[in-house]
């Protein structure tokens, strides 16, 4: 299996900590995931990206503290499966694998629109619409990084995220000192939600956005099979990669908030005058030129991280044949996930192209992003569920009651408004949640089919191999994934 299987060893904590990083996109983030919800938070975006943080760190704590003890390539599957029930780490894998085919569509739809936008500016002529070949571009660079393997895919997203964090955290000390005297904490409360979401429901549909850009902090668990010392190295890097980026997150959004006025940042964006590199250029000249590569850099640098998660995640499952069996293969030469990549390059060309040429790309954006925090934030709630239940049975394992059952608990309950007011779910006698607007709710019932599709295939399995589910919680350092399953693996 050693000559079969992905590269023991091949990385370090400083690797698995930029791909949970990069894996966040700090700079796409900044400039265009977290902006999404000023229409909805208005001058009060940065408490919805407080109030998204605090949800993250309850759960990353969860995660890290299951990382420690199944450090698999299967990371969230193997978790539910092991915590839960081998037929919910099946479902979080068919979940999981959407979320890593959708991060490349959802930056590289960013990639196209911020580089035609700027050329629009720059250059006379210069369609602002065409943005589809840089799209493009950027894909083919992200398949040929993968294909090369985990240490190229990681060192390259280690370089990308160490310059988009320095610009933008450079950019955000400039932008207080410019406000000056207008800085203000009352951007910490909901004075600034606009009427049509005003108070704390403008908070949580701004949320959506912000958990958004922190959607990938878990990013470092599905290389656990690639990293050195991995009971360790994924635990810390989960933990270090939420609470460094969200306190950037705080902080640049709390920059650009006060700097172009809370009164007004409704109609703060993604591009245009308006935005990070409208703010750059209107404030600091040429300075507008490095936030633009560092908006580029980030687009990449996440693109690179998410097919290294829907990859490791693929290959898992097509390992035990949970998925089909080609996709647990990998290149002789490069030992990457060759086919998993591939067919997560068909899949993200096909989501990027179908919705940004009908839609427009911003509009794209959005909605991807919509469909990214419904998976992602359910694959979190499980992942709390997964954290009580398995440390709640294990004979093996210590139970903290803190650590094990009130923090998760806290997680479950953090996300849960964040997570209706995405999938469209109105709760009787909860005024604070607010759908969110088409064609932002089609997403749900797009998410829906796609989650009914893996239901309907799991039940196939069931049928036919039902070995296949129950290896679905064996896929880590510790177990072969060709041994039989125990009786009590799930139980």
């Amino acid at each position: 299996m050693a000559d079969t299987g992905l590269r023991r060893d091949a990385i370090g904590l400083r690797e698995v900590l930029f791909q949970s990083i990069t894996d966040m996109a700090p700079g796409a983030a900044i400039a265009a995931s977290i902006p999404a919800g000023v229409a909805f938070a208005g001058g009060a975006l940065p408490l919805a990206v407080v109030f998204a943080l605090i949800a993250c760190l309850f759960t990353a704590w969860a995660i890290g503290q299951l990382a420690r003890e199944l450090p698999s390539s299967g990371s969230m599957a193997t978790y539910a499966a092991r915590g839960l029930h081998p037929s919910l780490g099946f479902l979080s894998a068919w979940a999981y694998a959407m979320v890593g085919w959708l991060i490349p569509p959802l930056v590289l739809l960013q990639l196209g629109f911020t580089v035609a936008g700027t050329l629009n500016f720059e250059i006379s002529g210069y369609p602002a619409n065409l943005w589809w070949p840089w799209s493009i571009l950027g894909l083919a660079i992200i398949f040929l990084t993968g294909y090369f393997g985990v240490r190229t895919s990681t060192r390259f997203g280690t370089i990308l995220g160490v310059f988009e964090i320095a610009i933008f955290l450079i950019m955000g000390v400039l932008l207080v000192f410019h406000a000056g005297g207008h800085n203000t904490l009352s951007v910490f409360t909901t004075k600034y939600t606009p009427k049509a979401f005003h108070g704390f429901s403008g908070v949580i549909a701004g949320s959506v956005f912000s958990i958004l850009a922190f959607g990938g902090f878990e990013g470092a668990a599905p290389l656990a099979e690639e990293a050195r010392n991995p009971r360790r190295t994924i635990q810390l890097a989960v933990l270090l990669a939420t609470l460094l980026i969200g306190a950037l997150y705080v902080f640049t959004t709390y920059a650009a908030d006060v700097a172009f006025g809370p009164a007004g940042f409704s109609g703060f964006g993604a591009a245009g005058s308006a935005s990070w590199e409208g703010l750059a250029r209107s404030f600091y000249g040429l300075f507008w030129i490095l936030v633009f590569l560092a908006i580029v850099n980030s687009t990449l640098a996440n693109s690179n991280a998410g097919v290294n998660v829907s990859s490791r995640t693929a290959f898992a499952m097509g390992r035990i044949k949970a998925f089909p069996a080609v996709l647990g293969q990998v290149s002789p030469r490069h030992r990457s996930p060759v086919n998993a990549i591939a067919l997560g390059t068909v899949i993200s060309l096909a989501a990027m192209l179908g919705l940004g040429l009908h839609y427009g790309p911003i509009e794209a954006f959005d909605m991807v992003g919509t469909a990214l925090v419904i998976l992602i934030v359910a694959v979190y709630i499980v992942m709390n569920a997964a954290c009580i239940g398995f440390f709640s049975r294990s004979r093996d394992h210590k139970l903290n009651i803190v650590s094990h059952i009130v923090i998760p608990v806290l997680g479950i309950a953090a996300f849960v408004p964040a997570w209706c007011a995405g999938a469209g779910i109105k709760i009787a006698g909860i005024s604070w949640i607010s759908p969110l607007p088409a064609p932002l709710s089609y997403m749900g019932p797009a998410i829906a089919v796609w989650m009914v599709i893996g239901l309907g295939y799991l039940i196939y399995l069931y049928r036919t191999d039902p070995q296949r589910v129950v290896a679905v919680g064996l896929v880590h350092l510790d177990v072969a994934p060709t041994e039989p399953a125990a009786s009590g693996v799930a139980s």
